[in-house]
């Protein structure tokens, strides 16, 4: 992938150009990954308007630094920071951006401290902005092949969970667990985030924490889950029965949320407003009268971290863009009886509408106890 890394950094340096910018200064440990292939605890990336970069990382990572970019000058060194933004101001760099987002007030004093002991020339300091991570909204086909891997893999764990049965009896953090070292076991590296099992009342909490309650017949069972795999992230939730027919009241909200689902999905289209899908959702959702009972964004991005840009809400801004990898998951909670959620994983498509990338079905399905 190191050409990839190369041309992503002569991207974000065309961008530095045009915004009239000598250098950046990267210390999002997920945007240096981006733009560099390394993966660590301690890294940065100093890059010029012209294109040239300077990755720095401590003795832990040298080696993984000179295998992921071979082609970027590497210094070693403990405090990544302030040892570049030393290096820009001696350079001669006369504005440097920062990514005030990622930048702690610790860390922002290091940075002054180097600049001011720099000796070098006077040096602006301003916010390059969330420049890389809109970047990293529209993947490359590389980018896609690994995270269309992380939900085939996450997939194939939940269908094989679904098809051991045995739930009733079963605590939600045994649940978790099992379908986390079934993931493992079709190739995951990690998980994507911790799993949401939440059954019967708790399925009713958007974000619930799996617990020690066993499971009854009868209840919803609602699983939000993912793999990682080579750094991108899968999301998928799907919501069933265990044991016995569906109450009337459970079929309802559940025929209402994929019908909201399949709407957002259709409104996943190239140029359309992000907030469209959340609007194409949520529409069914509070003309069925279930306003109140469904508090969260319909979608967001997802890759490299499992929350991206962008944003798939009732605030939402900006349109969609060909290759942009987003979720669509609206839901209705009742509290204290319990709720659905289906969620998807989809790639923006210029031709042939959403490409769907965890097609685990959608059916409303009864689990063997």
């Amino acid at each position: 992938m190191s050409e990839n890394h190369a041309r992503r950094r002569a991207e974000l340096a065309k961008q530095l150009a045009d915004d009239k910018i000598d250098t950046a200064l990267v210390t999002n440990l997920v945007n240096v990954r981006y733009l560099t292939g390394l993966d660590s605890s301690n890294a940065a990336l100093l890059l010029t308007a012209d294109g040239s970069a300077v990755l720095a990382t401590d003795g832990r990572y040298a080696t993984a630094a000179r295998a992921a970019a071979p082609d970027v000058e590497l210094v070693i060194e403990r405090s990544v920071a302030a040892h570049l933004a030393a290096r820009a101001a001696k350079s001669g760099s006369v504005r440097l951006a920062v990514e005030e987002h990622a930048v702690t007030l610790e860390l922002w004093h290091s940075i002054e401290n180097a600049l001011d002991g720099a000796g070098g020339s006077t040096i602006d300091v301003g916010h390059l902005g969330r420049a890389v991570e809109k970047l990293r909204a529209v993947k490359d086909e590389d980018e896609l092949a690994l995270l269309a891997e992380a939900c085939a893999v996450s997939c194939r764990a939940l269908e094989d969970l679904y098809a051991a049965g045995g739930f009733v009896g079963r605590s939600e953090k045994q649940i978790a667990r099992d379908l986390e070292w079934r993931m493992f076991g079709h190739g995951a590296d990690g998980i994507a985030f911790e799993t949401i099992v939440a059954t019967g009342p708790h399925s009713a909490i958007p974000h619930h924490r799996p617990t020690d309650r066993v499971v009854e017949r009868g209840d919803l069972l609602k699983i939000d889950f993912g793999a990682s795999y080579r750094g991108y992230h899968a999301d998928c939730t799907r919501t069933s029965v265990v044991g016995a027919q569906p109450q009337d009241w459970q079929r309802e909200i559940y025929d209402l949320v994929a019908d909201a689902q399949r709407a957002g999905r259709e409104a996943v289209k190239v140029g359309d407003d992000c907030v469209a899908v959340d609007r194409a959702s949520r529409e069914i959702i509070d003309g069925a009268g279930y306003k109140e009972n469904f508090g969260h964004g319909t979608g967001h991005g997802v890759g490299l971290e499992v929350h991206e840009a962008p944003t798939l809400g009732y605030s939402a801004t900006g349109t969609l863009s060909d290759r942009m990898a987003v979720t669509v998951e609206p839901g209705i909670y009742l509290p204290e009886r319990g709720g659905v959620r289906i969620e998807d994983t989809l790639v923006v498509r210029a031709a042939g509408g959403p490409q769907l990338l965890t097609p685990t079905t959608k059916d409303l399905l009864v689990l063997d106890a």
